[in-house]
Parts: structure tokens; C-alpha cells; sequence
């Protein structure tokens, strides 16, 4: 599996902006030092860590309904608390819209 740096880019209109801008940002790390170190102290194959990592991922959106993550709540809290500083009616939409892309994100997992 090649798991090289998402790079692209997207019309700010597009309804998963905020998302691909994520993976753009986290995907220049590279994720196999750690995962080849808990493997070697585990004992865990990588593609096995790889795959738990994956699942775990793909079922957090459910997860994240019923437990609203402190990760989640702040990434939230914190896209009021720019529009709030702010204080434009522009910065207090562009919330709307990001807190909306995440709810979106977060029924995916529900589904």
C-alpha cells in the first residue's frame, strides 16, 4: 500500500473543503516509524496495526455521536470562537459552514 502525501486542490466551494485540507495537513507525516516501533513492542504485524487503525477510524464518526470527543467538541468550539472574535457576519457563516461540514462528517458514521 503506498501511502504517500495527499496534495491537491479544491474549489472553496466545495462541500469537503475542510476535510481534504485535513488530510492535506496530516498526511505529510508519515505514520510507519510509530507504527513499525508498536509493532516491534507489541508484537503486532504493521498491515494488522494498520487495519485496527483503519476500522477504528472508519467507525469514530458513530462513536463520535454518542461520545462527542474532546477532539471533536474543540475542533468545533473553535470555529465559534474565530467567528465570535472576529465578529463579522462573513466569519459567523463560514462557522456555520465548517461546523456543518463536520455534523455532515459525523452522520456519515451513523449511516
Amino acid at each position: 500500500m503506498d501511502l504517500s502525501p495527499y496534495q491537491d486542490t479544491w474549489d472553496e466551494n466545495d462541500l469537503h473543503a475542510n476535510f481534504k485540507a485535513e488530510i492535506a495537513q496530516y498526511s505529510q507525516i508519515d505514520p510507519l516509524p510509530t507504527l513499525e516501533n508498536l509493532s516491534r513492542s507489541t508484537g503486532v504485524p504493521v498491515p494488522a496495526l494498520v487495519r485496527y487503525i483503519l476500522v477504528k477510524y472508519a467507525v469514530s464518526g458513530s462513536e463520535a455521536l454518542l461520545l462527542m470527543t474532546p477532539i471533536v467538541l474543540r475542533q468545533m468550539e473553535q470555529h465559534l470562537e474565530k467567528a465570535e472574535a472576529n465578529g463579522s457576519d462573513a466569519a459567523r457563516l463560514e462557522a456555520y459552514e465548517a461546523l456543518r461540514q463536520m455534523i455532515g462528517w459525523l452522520k456519515l458514521g451513523a449511516e
